[in-house]
């Protein structure tokens, strides 16, 4: 057996001004190996990984590639050396066919025909040798997302490396072509190649890797075989302290329709109809998950009923009917009938990054007689006590209410956001990709919060693109391809199989 590490990283540093994104790290990866590199949001893997492709120079360290010193000042000399990396968000131009963009930056000569025929043949090879079958003459627009990261992993294949670097991979795939990828990777690995896989997921981790190296603010803390560990011990060495990795609720009680939703259609602005005459009702007390691949419909339902899009059909809150059109649409409507909204995207919809935690706390809320010092002015001391109160309740990190949004970690921020609107005890609380690039010990604080309102007796609408969370969240669950409702499932006597298929627009007759 090859002794000599395929990847050697010894003593590699980087900052970013004053905060130091990597610290004296040293990795050894070995050849023909899947290694996976997990940590919490922030704990340096996409930092360490952009040193090792080129994107970044390291400040201090020493990168080997199969036993030799290797400078690595950019992308090219990175692929020079044997490496592919295939990132969260493809780099694929959407207009151009499949073998367009596998040559795209290889090309033989000034001549592009050459470049194609040779790259014919060889894609026709590859694909076949690692089950990578997709069409080379097909645009990257009419290809399903799964087809789409195949055709990164050819472009990499077609380049010769040896070494594959993958970003998150499955954070938008079905559960079938997650399932496929790690086919892919584990026919990859039997060839000899080497794999680095970067994932928050631990069931990934345990399923497909044979190493892993776990990260902490910017430091390896360790690197075990794969087979020698568990998810209860992995995220412990993530976050510092143990974590309950599964949601521990009581059974839902549900006390009767908060919403009804019946016929909901919405048109974009090209035409294009994204919801098509969808009918669902949730209870108070209970959590009502919508499962589903990201783009099928699932935003524009949190818009609709958070009151930023208009729709046709009809919305009932306690069997009292909401506007979708009229003056009466808006989200201030919306909040003073009592729904709450933590946005999908929290950056951009949830907060307004250079305001200080205590403005942030109170945006869409600052019209409650409570934040009024008179007719004219708001009253800012309270506005910040309460700030405080809510940012201990919530266990935010700096405890600060001045300071600004932007300073916070993913997972603080997130906790703002929740913050502000779980404590405005709503009727209904719309909640979409609630622990999206948050921290694993965050993940269960924000868990435990909506379970508590749920058992207050109020009624969720949970959005995941994470299949485990719904799982685990919700109490029922529905999946949404293409507009429309695919399906319904009670939580605890359905499965990531039966949820995927449905999920990739297969119901139960297809199937």
């Amino acid at each position: 057996m090859n002794d000599t590490p395929a990847i050697q990283l010894k003593g590699i540093s980087k900052s970013f001004g004053p905060v130091q994104a990597n610290k004296d790290i040293s990795i050894r990866v070995m050849p023909g190996t899947i290694h996976g590199i997990i940590g919490e949001n922030g704990a340096g893997k996409s930092t360490l990984m952009s040193i090792l492709y080129g994107f970044y120079k390291a400040d201090a360290g020493e990168i080997f590639i199969s036993g030799q010193k290797t400078e690595i000042p950019d992308s090219q000399a990175a692929i020079a050396a044997g490496i592919g990396m295939v990132f969260q968000h493809f780099k694929l131009v959407e207009n151009f066919s499949v073998l367009e963009n596998v040559v795209l930056g290889a090309e033989d000569g000034a001549l592009l025909r050459p470049s194609l025929a040779k790259a014919r043949a060889l894609l026709t090879d590859l694909a076949r040798e690692y089950e990578l079958s997709v069409d080379p003459d097909e645009t990257i627009e009419e290809l399903s997302v799964g087809h789409q990261q195949r055709v990164e992993i050819l472009k990499a294949l077609y380049r010769q490396a040896d070494i594959l670097i993958l970003d998150e991979p499955t954070g938008v795939l079905t559960p079938s072509e997650a399932d496929h990828l790690f086919r892919i990777l584990k026919g990859l690995r039997d060839e000899g190649k080497t794999i680095i896989l970067i994932t928050h997921k631990l069931r990934e981790i345990m399923d497909v890797t044979d190493t892993v190296s776990v990260m902490r603010r910017g430091e390896m803390t360790a690197t075990v075989k794969t087979a020698e560990t568990n998810p209860q011990e992995l995220a412990e060495l993530m976050v510092g302290r143990k974590v309950l990795l599964r949601v521990d609720k009581v059974p839902a009680q549900p006390r009767g329709d908060v919403l009804k939703v019946e016929n909901l259609s919405v048109v974009d602005e090209d035409g294009v109809e994204r919801l098509k005459g969808i009918d669902f009702s949730i209870q108070g007390g209970e959590i009502l998950g919508i499962a589903g691949v990201a783009g099928n419909g699932q935003s524009e339902l949190l818009e609709v009923l958070g009151g930023y899009r208009a729709a046709t059909g009809s919305v009932l809150l306690n069997g009292q009917t909401i506007d979708l059109t009229g003056s009466q649409s808006d989200g201030r409507t919306r909040r003073a009938r009592g729904i709450a909204h933590v946005p999908e995207d929290r950056q951009r919809e949830g907060l307004i990054l250079d305001y200080s935690a205590w403005e942030n706390m109170v945006f869409g809320y600052h019209h409650a007689p409570e934040y009024q010092a008179s007719s004219l002015f708001m009253d800012n001391a309270a506005i910040r006590a309460d700030t405080e109160a809510k940012m201990q309740r919530f266990d935010v990190r700096p405890p600060l209410p001045g300071l600004a949004a932007k300073n916070f970690s993913g997972g603080n921020q997130q906790k703002i956001v929740l913050a502000r609107e779980i404590e405005r005890d709503p009727d209904l609380l719309l909640v979409g990709q609630p622990t999206r690039g948050v921290d694993i010990g965050a993940i269960e604080f924000i868990h435990q919060q909506i379970v508590a309102l749920r058992d207050r007796g109020k009624a969720i609408l949970l959005v995941s693109v994470e299949l485990d969370e719904i799982l685990s969240l919700a109490d029922r669950i529905v999946v949404m391809f293409d507009g429309q409702i695919m399906g319904e499932r009670l939580a605890h006597s359905t499965d990531e199989r039966e949820l995927g298929l449905l999920m990739a627009g297969v119901t139960e007759g297809a199937a």
